[in-house]
């Protein structure tokens, strides 16, 4: 995407966030903006980083009405790339490529911006991890959005880590390690089946935005890491589509 582009999309949306009121990315601010767009930074996921600012902001103080300036986002935007990149497997875009020991597994992104690295971030407790999962899984099964041949899928995980929290809130050592595996391998399962019941048309779609995603990447990248980093993206995307949590935990 032209730098050009990209920053006006960015002050498009920005100015959405704002409730309309127009905040102009000049001077410094575009240069900034200019700057996520010269490292590969999707759209998305600088607006993903913007949304992280604003829920942030609007939990500290509902009665705020001073409109947000861009630079005030730039940590969580540059916070989202940096977990986007590791989930799909790729590195900035003046870097060589993909990131060693990548497989593309558990990529994914949360409803609002919160992707599979937001839920592992430093200072989240296991225990408030696999409460805001339960609530978001409940969330998603009843929102109605979820495909028929789904949502047993996520009843049954549902179900599964409802039952178990309370105790793994006491596990220590081995016994929470082997747990946190267990989200891993629970999370690829997971996102393996909303793959299958996904609508082959849709898969499409979310996959030719993946490719436009990591145009930036794709003479850095070979072949086959590049395709391996499509589909995780792909599955990235489907997450945010579904609204669905990530269950894998990082410490």
């Amino acid at each position: 995407m032209e730098t050009d582009l990209f920053c006006r999309e960015i002050e498009a949306y920005l100015c959405r966030r704002n409730a309309g009121h127009l905040v102009r990315v000049v001077g410094p601010a575009f240069e900034m903006v200019v700057g996520w767009a010269r490292q590969g930074i999707p759209p998305k996921v600088a607006c993903r980083g913007i949304d992280r600012f604003f829920e942030r902001d609007l939990a500290k103080d509902r009665t705020r009405r001073r409109p947000v300036r861009i630079e005030f986002c730039e940590a969580d935007v540059l916070d989202a790339f940096d977990e986007w990149r590791r989930a799909v497997g790729v590195g900035t875009a003046g870097d060589a490529g993909a990131v060693p020991g990548s497989d593309g597994g558990s990529a994914g992104t949360e409803e609002g911006g919160e992707g599979s690295a937001a839920a592992q971030r430093p200072g989240r407790s296991l225990r408030e991890h696999l409460d805001r999962v339960v609530t978001r899984l409940t969330d998603a099964l009843t929102s109605g959005r979820l495909p028929a041949a789904f949502e047993h899928v996520v009843g049954r995980v549902l179900d599964d880590l409802a039952g178990r929290r309370e105790a793994a809130r006491t596990l220590r050592g081995g016994a929470r390690q082997e747990f946190i595996t267990q989200l891993q391998r629970l999370d690829d399962e997971l996102m393996g089946q909303a793959r299958e019941a996904a609508d082959p048309a849709a898969l499409a779609t979310l996959r030719a935005e993946a490719e436009g995603e990591l145009a930036a990447f794709r003479s850095r990248m070979p072949e086959d890491a590049y395709r391996r980093a499509v589909e995780a993206a792909t599955t990235a995307l489907l997450r945010e589509r579904l609204k669905l949590p990530t269950l894998a935990y990082g410490q």
